[in-house]
C-alpha cells in the first residue's frame, strides 16, 4: 500500500473524483502525451472480452474503458465509487451498466463475473490485499483478472527523468486545465509512491491467482498484470 492510499478517506477519493468527472479523460489524454488510448487498445486486448461473458470493470470512471468490452459483446458493469463519474458515464455511454462499486466491499454476490478488469484505478483503492480478496470472489472459476496500472520505468536514468516529470511538470500543467489541481498531485504522488511490477506481480499471486503474469508497456511507465482464479478452490 503507497502513502497516498493511506492518506486518503474513500470519501474523499470519491468526492476528488466527482470534482474532475467531466474533463478527467481529456486530462488524461494531455498529461500522458497520448498514450492513454494505445494503453486502453492494449488492456482490450489483454482482457479478451467474449459475447456472452460478464466483464466487471472497477474503477472504471465515466466507462471509457468498458467501451470496447461492450463492443466485443460482452455484458459489462462499470463500477467506481465516484458518483460524478458514474454520472458522466452514464450521459457518455448510456448502453453500459454502471454500478456504484466500492472495491472493498462488491455488492455482488459470488462468481459472478468472468472478468474483473480494473485501470488505472488499483493504486487508489485504500487495500489491496482485500480489493483482491473481493476481485477474486465475484470471479468464476477459471475467471481472468486484469490489472492495468502505472508502474516503474525499467531503464534506471528514465525512471529518474519520469519522476521528475510527475512531481514537477504534472501538478502546473493541472493547475493550467483542472477546475480541481489539488487532485492531480495526489495522483502524481500516487503514481510516484506505487511498488513496482514484480512486488504487485507477488501480492497478486499471495491472493490466490494463477498464472499471474505481467506485460511492461512504454518501457515500464505501465504494467498490465494478469492472473486467473483456480478452477477450484
Amino acid at each position: 500500500m503507497n502513502r497516498a492510499q493511506l492518506d486518503k478517506d474513500p470519501s474523499d477519493v470519491a468526492s476528488m473524483f466527482d470534482t474532475v468527472a467531466a474533463r478527467y479523460d481529456l486530462m488524461n489524454d494531455l498529461l500522458s502525451l497520448g498514450q492513454t488510448r494505445r494503453w486502453r487498445g492494449i488492456v482490450a486486448d489483454a482482457v479478451d472480452a467474449r459475447p456472452g461473458e460478464r466483464v466487471l470493470d472497477l474503477a472504471a470512471g465515466t466507462g471509457t474503458s468498458s467501451v470496447p468490452f461492450a463492443r466485443a459483446g460482452a455484458e459489462v458493469i462499470a463500477g467506481d465509487i465516484s458518483e460524478g463519474m458514474l454520472a458522466e458515464g452514464r450521459r457518455r455511454n448510456p448502453g453500459i451498466t454502471y454500478v456504484y462499486a466500492d472495491a472493498l466491499d462488491l455488492p455482488f454476490e459470488d462468481e459472478e463475473f468472468d472478468v474483473v478488469t480494473v485501470s488505472f484505478g488499483f493504486r487508489n483503492m485504500q487495500d489491496s490485499v482485500r480489493a483482491l480478496s473481493e476481485m477474486r470472489r465475484v470471479l468464476g472459476p477459471g475467471g481472468r483478472l486484469v490489472i492495468c496500472e502505472f508502474s516503474r520505468p525499467v531503464f534506471r536514468p528514465f525512471d529518474v527523468v519520469y519522476r521528475e516529470y510527475l512531481m514537477r511538470a504534472f501538478p502546473p500543467i493541472a493547475r493550467l486545465l483542472s477546475s480541481n489541481p489539488e487532485s492531480y498531485e495526489y495522483l502524481a504522488e500516487s503514481i510516484r509512491d506505487w511498488p513496482g511490477q514484480d512486488e504487485l506481480a507477488h501480492l497478486i499471486a499471495d491472493q490466490g491467482f494463477d498464472a499471474v503474469q505481467y506485460r511492461n508497456l512504454s518501457g515500464g511507465i505501465v504494467a498490465i498484470h494478469r492472473g486467473r482464479k483456480p478452477e477450484s478452490a
